[in-house]
């Protein structure tokens, strides 16, 4: 299985690991790197590079766009031999998607994936008994 690197602002990639792994079962090709609070670029880039550096073939999620996670992610992808994909916006159906298709060998439609998992969902209370929603 190629690794999956998951790069977010605080505990995010862990807590979605975690979703994932509830689902999936543990996943020992998923790996996390969490932006801590006050922590430099620099250092959190240093924490990166040690991880992918002992991978042989990764692809990385990020939580958003143009924050420090992506931004270090992507100026290594820029000057990196080493090239892998980079996704940004994750979420918990991207991650299933994406395990899955590693499982069975396929291509994942990952932004596909992701969203349609978002979907606005309206409750009508009104006419509704109190214990139907």
């Amino acid at each position: 299985m190629v690794d999956l690197v998951l790069l977010s602002h605080g505990n995010f990639c862990k807590g979605i690991k975690e979703g994932a792994e509830m689902i999936l079962g543990p996943q020992k090709n998923i790996h996390t790197i969490d932006l801590k609070e006050g922590e430099s670029p620099e250092h959190f880039q240093t924490r990166f590079l040690n991880l992918t550096g002992s991978l042989e073939k990764f692809v990385v999620f990020t939580d958003i766009l143009g924050g420090t996670p992506y931004n270090v992610a992507y100026k290594s992808l820029l000057s990196s031999e080493n090239k892998f994909e980079l996704y940004t916006g994750m979420n918990l159906p991207m991650i299933i998607s994406y395990v899955n298709a590693q499982l069975v060998s396929s291509s994942p439609n990952l932004i596909g994936d992701a969203k349609n998992g978002i979907k606005f969902i309206a409750a009508k209370y009104e006419d509704s008994p109190d214990d139907e929603f």
